[in-house]
C-alpha cells in the first residue's frame, strides 16, 4: 500500500498537487499553548498542495504590519537562507541549498518529492557561500555585497565568538578567523570542530548553531533522517536532536532529543533559556501536526518519532516505545500545521515599535502539503515573564498570491539598529522591517 500511494503521487507530481485531504480547521486552531489536535487523516494519496515559486514581480514587495515599513535591504542574492547580524551592523547571509543526497531520492517516493521541491523553489544547486552585507551610508539598503567564504558544504547556521566565525556545514561545524569590519575573503583553511550527522540520506540537511552567552559552547540542531523513522532507527543515530559542543575540546553531547527537525535557535532574554522552532511530521492530514516553538530542557525528550505534541502516539511507528512516550515533553507553543516554521529571533527593545518590544519573530517558510496552504509569512508571538503571552501577530505577509509564491521567508534576525531582517530564498532578497 505504501508503494501504491507513492506511485499515485508520482503521477501527479508534475501537475503540482494531490489534494487528498482538506483542512477541517482554521490554521489558527493549531496555534498557541494548547492547539486543537484532531484525529489523524490517512489516505491513499498524501496531501500535496505546492505553490509555484515565481519570485517578485517588478514593483511588488511584501506587506508590513501597520506602523512599520518594509524595503529590500539586499537584492540579487542566490538562495539566501540564513542570517547572522554582526555587532558592527554588518550582516552575514548563507547562500545555500541541499547537498547531493544519493540515498534520499531513490524510488517512486524520491522522484515525487524531488519534483515537488523543485516546484517549490528548493531544486536549485547550492551556492555554498557566505556573503557579507553592509549598509555604510545608513539608508536601509546594503551597498556592499562581498563574498567572504565559499566552497562550504551546504552552510547554514553561523555564530561569532570573539574573532572566530563558526559555520555549521551540513556535515560538520567549522571555524574560521574573522576580523570584524573586514570585507576580505577568508583564505585560511577551515578548522573542523566536530562532525555532524549527515551521510547519503541526510534527509533534513540544515544544521544551525548558536553560541552560549559566555562563548564556551555551541548548540547545534540536527533534523531527522525521515518523516517518521521509515528508514529505521539506525539511520536516526544522533539526529532529531540538539547537540551541545564544548569549544575548548570539540567534545559534544546530546542536549535534547525527539525533536523532528529543529531549525531556529535563540536565547530568551528574561529567562536566559534556549528556545528552538521545529517542523513536525507529515502525512497525517492538513490539520496535523502543528509545528512548534519551545524552551529546550537539558536532557528533555520531545516525542519523535513515537509521539507528537507530548504523548499523542503515532501508530505508524513500529515498534512503539511506551516508556519514552510517557516522558515526552509537551512543547510550549504551537505554530500551525505544516507552516514550515524555520526562523526564530527574540525582539530586543522597541526597534520596530512598542507592540513588538517583547516577544519572538518566526519565519514561516510555507506549506507544501496542506490544503489550504499555511505559513508564507513572518509572525510575532508576544512574551511576558519569559513565556508566550498571547496570539500571534502578522508582521510580514504577501509572499503568497493564489497558487504562486513570490517569496518564502526563512531566517530572521535583529540588526544593530533593532530592525527585523528576513531572508527570502525564492525572492532572493533580504527584507528589512522598521
Amino acid at each position: 500500500m505504501q508503494r501504491q500511494h507513492w506511485i499515485a503521487l508520482a503521477l501527479v507530481a508534475m501537475a503540482g498537487s494531490a489534494a487528498a485531504d482538506t483542512a477541517k480547521l482554521a490554521v489558527e486552531a493549531g496555534m498557541g499553548p494548547n492547539p486543537t489536535l484532531p484525529a489523524p487523516v490517512k489516505s491513499l494519496i498524501p496531501t500535496v498542495h505546492v505553490a509555484d515559486a515565481k519570485g517578485w514581480p517588478d514593483g511588488v514587495q511584501p506587506t508590513a504590519a501597520s506602523g512599520t515599513t518594509v524595503n529590500a535591504f539586499a537584492s540579487g542574492l542566490d538562495h539566501p537562507r540564513w542570517l547572522l547580524a554582526l555587532p558592527n551592523g554588518d550582516v552575514l547571509v548563507a547562500e545555500t541549498n541541499a547537498p547531493p543526497k544519493p540515498e534520499d531520492g531513490k524510488g517512486v517516493k524520491g522522484f515525487a518529492m524531488k519534483q515537488f521541491m523543485k516546484k517549490a523553489g528548493a531544486g536549485v544547486e547550492s551556492p555554498n557561500r557566505i556573503v557579507l552585507l553592509r549598509d555604510a551610508d545608513g539608508d536601509g539598503v546594503a551597498e556592499v555585497k562581498a563574498v567572504i567564504l565559499e566552497g562550504i558544504n551546504s552552510p547554514f547556521g553561523m555564530a561569532l565568538v570573539g574573532d572566530q566565525l563558526y559555520v555549521a556545514a551540513t556535515d560538520a561545524v567549522l571555524r574560521f578567523p574573522f576580523k570584524l569590519g573586514s570585507t576580505d575573503k577568508i583564505t585560511a583553511a577551515a578548522v573542523k570542530i566536530t562532525d555532524l550527522p549527515a551521510g547519503p540520506i541526510n534527509h533534513h540537511w540544515t544544521k544551525n548553531i548558536i553560541a552560549s552567552k559566555d562563548g564556551s559552547k555551541l548548540y547545534a540542531t540536527v533534523g531527522s533522517n525521515s518523516n517518521v523513522a521509515e528508514n529505521g532507527m539506525a539511520a536516526e543515530e544522533g539526529r532529531a536532536a540538539i547537540w551541545e559542543i564544548d569549544l575548548s575540546t570539540g567534545r559534544k553531547r546530546l542536549f535534547a532529543t525527539g525533536i523532528r527537525n529543529p531549525n531556529g535557535l535563540a536565547w530568551e532574554p528574561q529567562s536566559g533559556k534556549l528556545w528552538t522552532v521545529a517542523n513536525e511530521r507529515d502525512e497525517l492530514g492538513s490539520d496535523l501536526v502543528p509545528d512548534y516553538m519551545t524552551s529546550v530542557t537539558d536532557g528533555g525528550f520531545y516525542g519523535w518519532p513515537y509521539s507528537y505534541y507530548g504523548n499523542h502516539v503515532d501508530d505508524r511507528v513500529k515498534p512503539q516505545k511506551p516508556e519514552l512516550v510517557a516522558k515526552a515533553l509537551k512543547p510550549d507553543y504551537a505554530l500551525g500545521p505544516h507552516t514550515a516554521s524555520l526562523g526564530l529571533a527574540f525582539s530586543e527593545g522597541n526597534g520596530i515599535g512598542a507592540r513588538f518590544g517583547s516577544g519572538v519573530f518566526v519565519g514561516q517558510h510555507g506549506s507544501w502539503n496542506r490544503n489550504p496552504r499555511s505559513g508564507y509569512k513572518v509572525i510575532f508571538v508576544p512574551f511576558s515573564g519569559g513565556k508566550p503571552s498571547g496570539p500571534p501577530v502578522d508582521v510580514l505577509t504577501g509572499f503568497l498570491h493564489g497558487d504562486d509564491a513570490y517569496g518564502r521567508p526563512v531566517g530572521v534576525a535583529i540588526d544593530k539598529q533593532g530592525d527585523l531582517l528576513v531572508a527570502d530564498d525564492v525572492g532572493n532578497r533580504v527584507w528589512r522591517v522598521k
